[in-house]
């Protein structure tokens, strides 16, 4: 079974399909799928070893999180110019340096979305206009709290967690290289 139905579109492009399928057991379902061209998410690190993170309302939530700069690119927009434009958008800061960190699934069981990660490094002050539908607080914190919240819990979103814990792991690396 192969035929779909699309719920719903998302002004981004973002569809909602219902997908038949058939369980193990024999029975006939249908899925819920989240179709998405992707996003990236950054760890903004200025020459202080702070981080330059969110705090920001997230509706499915209903309060406000701490959380690493993350949007969704254009259906073939490309990673690193979807990076910068974000981190513009929602730090005000443009970086020299944008060094991937791979990628992850943010959310497998509810969609086909790619999320690459980046550090953004070397920032200089570059701002666009925010998204008319976001609110959002810059808050600087040092990489080394961030990994200690990361790993205690304090820190809950998980994109935000997984790209903190490959920065330590990445400046780790770099550190061994230049020795």
């Amino acid at each position: 079974m192969t035929d779909k139905t699309i719920i719903w579109r998302s002004p981004q492009g973002w569809r909602l399909e219902a997908i038949p399928q058939i369980r193990p057991d024999g029975e006939a379902e249908e899925k819920g799928v989240v179709r998405h061209p992707g996003s990236v998410a950054l760890v903004p690190l200025d020459e202080k070893g702070e981080v330059l993170m969110l705090r920001q309302y997230r509706v499915s939530l209903d309060q406000a999180i701490l959380e690493i700069p993350a949007g969704t690119r254009g259906w073939d927009e490309e990673w690193g110019v979807c990076a910068q434009r974000e981190l513009r958008e929602e730090t005000g800061f443009r970086a020299s340096r944008l060094i991937p960190l791979g990628k992850i699934w943010p959310a497998p069981g509810l969609t086909d979305e790619t999320m690459h990660l980046f550090v953004a490094s070397e920032l200089t002050a570059d701002p666009l206009p925010q998204d008319y539908d976001e609110k959002i607080e810059v808050v600087r914190l040092p990489l080394l709290k961030l990994v200690d919240m990361a790993l205690d819990g304090r820190l809950e979103d998980a994109k935000s967690v997984v790209a903190i814990l490959r920065v330590k792991k990445w400046l780790e690396v770099q550190s061994v290289g230049r020795r």
